[in-house]
């Protein structure tokens, strides 16, 4: 068996792509328009070595209201280099960290459409450092 890829609905393409890929780092590798369904699907992938799992983006055109809460979905979950950068950078543009990397290791954000996403520092934690550690955790994730 081989994962393919999670499915996300979208409200808002362009802002879900600014999320998923000017911050996170994504890159948008094949999309798809049907006029006759009135939907775009957009592919995304980490680009890491070995990582070919991908995030589906489905935007209905005619799709004016919220999804709702995205939490019944679960969460997605990225491994990423430096958490403490990637958590710095995500809040620079906006982004609330929900449950901020107080142990160097794990936090949680949401995208633009209430799913949850995980953040995992690749291998060991990194040493506990502020505004992190002391940081609360804020909403639901």
């Amino acid at each position: 068996m081989k994962f393919l890829h999670t499915m996300i609905r979208v409200l808002d393409p362009k802002a879900s792509l600014h999320f998923y890929c000017d911050l996170l780092g994504l890159t948008e590798t094949r999309r798809y328009d049907s006029e006759q369904g009135k939907f775009t699907l957009i592919y995304l992938q980490t680009g890491a070595d070995g990582d070919s799992a991908q995030v589906e983006l489905t935007h209905n055109w005619d799709e004016t209201e919220p999804y709702t809460d995205g939490r019944n979905f679960g969460h997605m979950a990225f491994a990423v280099d430096d958490i403490y950068a990637l958590c710095a950078k995500l809040q620079d543009d906006g982004v609330t960290i929900l449950r901020p990397p107080r142990d160097g290791r794990m936090a949680f954000i949401k995208c633009p459409d209430g799913i949850s996403i995980e953040l995992l520092q690749s291998g060991d934690a990194l040493p506990l450092a502020e505004p992190w550690k002391s940081m609360p955790s804020t909403g639901t994730w």
